[in-house]
């Protein structure tokens, strides 16, 4: 039996003597990219959704902790109904599998979208558990996440090597990047605030999943997660209508153009991270399904960057140097990678 068989044999028997519900059968629901796994089961005519989060990858402790402070202050999470912390197992009431994604299209989006941003204030006061204050968004794991592009995608996907005046221009981009993200308010950040990861209930709200890696960051950061998700890309107008509403609603103190700075930079710093998570998924962890969402992640920080002066060197890099040598990887058949699509507005 494979060590994700004996996992899976050992959530059903811990549901079966250590909760109070009874599970004949588990059915996978989804995997992410994180290493836990989410399988559905049925007790009494109810649908319940068990999580094996193994105990050396994952804090489940800090899952609870969290879903109780965004529950407290009004967002919509799921019950955790039973939890086994040591084992890295629980057990949660089912939102069903239709996500904010599922129900996005070229009309659909103008209403989902300010409403999905309309929970951003209720994420933003989110600062402390009952234990503890959420970890700080800080220049060590700005740090991590910048090493990320350059070791994984950089290094290991694309075999690349950087020139002494490449490196020059990649420290210099650093260096713009946090100046930003450092110099913005700080809030609570759910830090994957996706349409993969907002759920659309029966009841017509949105419930909010995969928050665990929540942390006191940038303000900007949830919204731009949302408006330029990794898997699937919008028409600048629209992007810059939706932002130019979320500001003068929630954030009037600041002027559009300040505000639309800090979120096309912090932009900028998710993308050169994801594209490296995509790239590290692929070869560390065997998830190669998110190799074909590189080209689009690096199509906004060509498309970004270019709007900045500081930025062009770096854009170049990634238009000139990156993007082609991840499309030739697909051309030679050695991954999944799709070809670029970019949206005008």
């Amino acid at each position: 039996m494979s060590p994700l068989a004996q996992r899976q044999a050992q959530l059903m028997d811990w549901i079966n003597h250590s909760t109070p519900y009874l599970c004949q059968q588990l059915h996978m629901v989804y995997g992410d990219a994180s290493f836990r796994r989410y399988f559905r089961f049925t007790f009494d005519g109810r649908s319940i959704i068990a999580v094996d989060a193994p105990p050396k990858f994952e804090d489940s402790r800090k899952f609870a902790l969290v879903a109780e402070l965004f529950a407290a202050n009004g967002l919509c999470v799921p019950d955790i109904l039973a939890a086994d912390h040591d084992l890295g197992f629980y057990c949660l009431n089912d939102f069903g599998d239709e996500q904010l994604a599922h129900q996005l299209n070229d009309q659909s989006c103008h209403q989902l979208y300010p409403k999905a941003l309309a929970l951003l204030p209720k994420v933003q006061q989110c600062i402390t558990t009952t234990q503890a204050s959420l970890p700080a968004y800080d220049h060590k794991l700005f740090s991590r996440e910048f090493e990320i592009f350059t070791q994984w995608l950089l290094d290991v996907h694309l075999g690349y090597q950087t020139t002494t005046e490449q490196q020059t221009m990649l420290n210099d981009t650093f260096n713009v990047l946090a100046d930003s993200f450092f110099e913005q308010p700080k809030v609570g950040v759910h830090r994957d605030f996706h349409s993969r990861n907002l759920m659309m209930l029966e009841s017509g709200d949105i419930g909010v999943i995969d928050f665990q890696d929540a942390v006191i960051g940038p303000f900007t950061y949830d919204a731009v997660s949302l408006l330029r998700d990794c898997y699937r890309r919008w028409p600048d107008e629209w992007v810059s209508n939706w932002l130019g509403a979320f500001q003068q609603q929630f954030y009037p103190q600041y002027s559009l153009a300040k505000f639309t700075r800090w979120f096309d930079l912090t932009g900028m710093q998710r993308h050169i991270k994801a594209s490296g998570i995509f790239a590290r998924l692929h070869h560390r962890d065997g998830k190669s399904d998110y190799l074909g969402d590189i080209p689009r992640t690096l199509g906004y920080l060509v498309d970004i960057g270019k709007g900045y002066p500081e930025l062009h060197g770096f854009a170049k890099f990634v238009e000139d140097e990156v993007l082609p040598s991840v499309l030739a990887i697909k051309d030679a058949g050695k991954g999944k990678v799709v070809s670029l699509a970019r949206s005008k507005g």
